[in-house]
Order: C-alpha cells, then sequence, then structure tokens
C-alpha cells in the first residue's frame, strides 16, 4: 500500500490543511482525503505543487508500505 505522509510534511512545517489548500489550489476536501490517506488517487499537478510547497522529494509525501497478507 501507499502511504501519504501528509500529516507528517504539515507538522513539519507548522502549517494546517486550509493554508495548504490556499498555497497549491487544492480543494480543501481533497487536502483533507490525503490528510486522513481516503484517497484513491493523486493527480500529477497535485503532487508537483505540493512538492513545490513543502520543497520536498515525492519520497518524503509518499511512502512504499507492503501488505502484511501480501508478504509470506
Amino acid at each position: 500500500m501507499i502511504r501519504i505522509k501528509l500529516s507528517e510534511l504539515l507538522g513539519k512545517h507548522k502549517m494546517n490543511q486550509k493554508t495548504l489548500s490556499r498555497l497549491t489550489n487544492i480543494r480543501p476536501a481533497t487536502i483533507s482525503k490525503m490528510y486522513y490517506e481516503e484517497t484513491k488517487r493523486i493527480d500529477i499537478n497535485q503532487l508537483d505543487s505540493l512538492c513545490r510547497v513543502f520543497d520536498c522529494e515525492i519520497s518524503e509525501l509518499l511512502e512504499y508500505v507492503p501488505n502484511k497478507k501480501d508478504s509470506k
């Protein structure tokens, strides 16, 4: 599974979801879904905006975590 580490980045940068939404032009509801890791897909432009605002690499925003049932 892919983890979205948005909550960690927001905490690290002392930023709230509303400010991030304003800076990235991503809808607040979409930011919230990413924050709670409930989103099903992320647009490349959204990834670009998030990396630009946080001045980070994609690997700091997304993390692959193997599913427990898949690792036998």
